[in-house]
């Protein structure tokens, strides 16, 4: 059985010796795609409203945020 702990002491041990730059990339490459997506902890009705929102804007049913706050300034 593998002790995590020592792992990861090993592990950091031998990213903080490297200066190879593509080491360092790939490492973050992992941790990167391996954080979950926030749309997996919506709901299905949060997940409706976005995609009822992009469906406006494709349809350009929306106003640019500049105008927007212009009319509300004035």
């Amino acid at each position: 059985m593998m002790d995590i702990q020592l792992e990861k002491l090993e592990l950091i041990k031998l990213l903080a010796e490297t200066n190879d730059e593509s080491i360092i990339a790939s490492i973050k490459k992992i941790f990167n795609s391996k954080q979950k997506d926030f749309w997996d902890d919506l709901t299905e009705e949060q997940k409706h409203e976005i995609e009822k929102g992009e469906r406006q804007i494709e349809r350009g049913e929306f106003v640019d945020f500049e105008e927007f706050i212009q009319n509300h300034i004035e």
